[in-house]
């Protein structure tokens, strides 16, 4: 079992080391590319990933100056390596030669829409687009993090009435951290605060935050070189382009599906916003919406997510998490002890059969990118030798950590956050596909590779499920069934604007794909059509939009919702069959989650369900249906 080193990495090697696999690939590339073009592939593929993946990953969870300056300087040699790759005509012609089959057919897409046709000033314009599409977005995303870390507010103990003594930062400096920001925008009674607070948050990185990591004139060189890169390649838009290797084929069908939802949840998010601004006796702004729905929420169900969060101490909910994966998968999960990690808070699992490791990175602390995420190690693979490499996974999350009076707690929120990376995890861990290219996650379309991570969310909201889950730190007690049903209740408050808001993000990116408007008038224009309350002239949200300019998410943020409606549709065959049901779970896993993507996923879902997907459960679940 070979697992990834991170202690003993010295940096200062790191890319000359690079710099000397990447020449061995090449030159391997050149002496046997007419072979075997697909083994060839997985071989320079694997053993690149296992060199830099660890790299990546430590570069994202304790970043540091010198690691960031080596990891910088390493994109361009990567750039350029998978320039070289997509552009290796003898490499194309042995898959154009290579017995056709699922592999090749997607190989030779990739090839195309990488620039191999284009004539060789076009072919080296692409691959300057492309390194320097990587710069860019690297360093967006560095701006973000180092803006977000250097803003701090010396609180006083006035400013910070309303906020629970166990989430007060002890030194009552506040951060932009995202669990910070959002304490004090649910708790804070001072306005004022909540504002100073909010303007902060969606000014980072902007021309209003003192300039020095505006990520406004990088959002607009990006945008460019996208347009540019699909006009190369014949397509009338970057949106056109990025659905080449989508589930949804066409721009307008994505465009109709963000439409149609928004038809369906405006004039319920409108009811709902009229609702907040009773409650609370005046016109809201942005900086008060969380606030007033904590309240209100509290009042109706006489909940909020601070209440739960002692019934959810992190220790317990894995072990519950294990134990629901073997009851509906039959997975077995045990605890590796000895495993070299990166921070001592690490701790690595191994899912006993089909044979997979993963290690969980769970708490917040300084130089560790924000937000939560699956990545990855390296993918079950069949050696040419006949030998099976296991999967291995990072999952990462950023929680609260321990403190010396108790431990880590989650609210429900996060619990559902933790499932969802873990549905990420399980979709690369428990493939059953030995070739690289198809494994896992790999090859699956964008907008269905959340289908997996927000099915397991759904757990989250089943009565029995939540039973196990909870376990109060002080009592031991599970939650009340009370309290569980008005949670269960709770899930559809305000859940009409939680979509709409969803819906400004999908429509904003792909409209932002589709044309070539500065952002700014772009992201206005969507408001127009998606805005229940108006956001201040200050607001600068597409400057920290990690997801579309550093995330992968270009032209399909949509994909979230659009995955949801099929996770939805899968999950709701559970709610027939029986939550627990082994049958239900083995056909999930064998004609669903374990093919990767040795199949188109529309035909694989359909195996499982037995039917087309509909967005019935997807609506029913939102409490959208009339």
């Amino acid at each position: 079992m070979e697992l990834p080193q991170f202690k003993h990495r010295v940096l200062a090697k790191i890319q000359p080391e690079l710099e000397t696999l990447l020449a061995q690939n090449l030159k391997q590339l050149e002496a046997d590319a007419l072979n075997d073009p697909i083994q060839l592939s997985e071989i320079l593929e694997n053993r690149l990933t296992h060199f830099w993946s660890p790299i990546q990953h430590l570069h994202a969870v304790c970043s540091t100056p010198e690691l960031r300056k080596i990891y910088l300087a390493c994109l361009p040699l990567l750039s350029d390596y998978g320039t070289a790759l997509s552009h290796n005509e003898k490499l194309y012609q042995a898959y154009l030669k290579a017995p056709q089959n699922r592999i090749t057919e997607l190989a030779i897409r990739d090839f195309k829409l990488s620039g191999i046709a284009l004539s060789p000033e076009k072919k080296q314009r692409y691959a300057d687009i492309d390194k320097a599409l990587s710069e860019l977005s690297t360093k967006y995303g560095e701006n973000i993090l180092e803006a977000t870390q250097e803003w701090k507010y010396q609180a006083t103990p006035e400013e910070l009435a309303g906020i629970p003594d166990n989430i007060l930062p002890e030194d009552h400096m506040l951060t932009l951290d995202a669990p910070c920001y959002m304490a004090v925008q649910k708790y804070a009674v001072s306005r004022e605060l909540r504002e100073k607070c909010y303007k902060a948050y969606v000014t980072r990185a902007s021309e209003l935050d003192g300039g020095k990591h505006d990520n406004a004139p990088l959002m607009e060189k990006i945008m460019t070189l996208r347009q540019e890169q699909a006009a190369l390649l014949g397509f009338k838009n970057y949106a056109e382009y990025s659905l080449a290797t989508k589930m949804a084929k066409k721009p307008q069908e994505v465009l109709d599906f963000l439409n149609n939802l928004i038809t369906s949840a405006k004039p319920v998010a409108m009811r709902e916003l009229k609702r907040l601004e009773e409650f609370a006796g005046h016109a809201l702004q942005p900086w008060d919406m969380a606030f007033y729905s904590e309240k209100l929420q509290k009042q109706f169900y006489e909940i909020d997510e601070e209440q739960l969060r002692p019934y959810f101490p992190v220790d317990h909910v894995i072990s519950e998490l294990f134990n629901l994966m073997e009851a509906v998968f039959g997975l077995e999960i045990k605890k590796l002890e000895g495993i070299e990690t990166w921070h001592p808070d690490v701790k690595v699992f191994e899912i006993k059969s089909p044979k997979a490791v993963f290690y969980m990175d769970l708490y917040v602390r300084k130089n560790k990118r924000e937000g939560a995420w699956m990545d990855d190690y390296c993918s079950r693979y069949k050696k040419p030798d006949g030998t099976l490499q296991i999967p291995v996974a990072f999952l990462t999350c950023n929680f609260r950590a321990p403190t010396k009076d108790q431990p880590a707690l989650l609210t429900h929120d996060e619990v559902i956050t933790l499932f969802h990376e873990f549905g990420h995890g399980l979709h690369h861990m428990l493939t059953q596909i030995d070739r690289i290219d198809i494994s896992g996650m790999n090859n699956v379309p964008w907008d269905a590779v959340e289908l997996p991570s927000q099915f397991m969310e759904n757990f989250c909201w089943n009565k029995d499920v939540l039973k196990k889950l909870s376990k109060h730190y002080k009592t031991a007690e599970s939650l009340p069934d009370d309290l569980i049903q008005k949670m269960i209740a709770a899930k559809q408050f305000n859940s009409g604007l939680y979509l709409m808001r969803q819906l400004e993000f999908g429509l904003f990116d792909f409209e932002l794909h589709l044309t070539s408007k500065p952002v700014m008038d772009i992201l206005n224009t969507v408001r127009q059509k998606t805005a229940v309350i108006k956001s201040p002239d200050y607001n600068r949200s597409p400057n920290t939009f990690s997801h579309i300019f550093d995330g992968g998410y270009d032209a399909g943020y949509y994909s979230y919702l659009w995955a949801e409606v099929l996770s939805c549709d899968a999950f709701a065959l559970f709610e027939e069959t029986g939550i627990f049901n082994q049958k239900t779970g083995q056909d999930y896993i064998n004609k669903l989650l374990s093919q990767g993507g040795s199949e188109d996923i529309g035909i694989l879902f359909k195996n499982f369900r037995g039917r087309e997907p509909n967005n019935k459960a997807f609506l029913k679940s939102w409490g959208l249906l009339a």
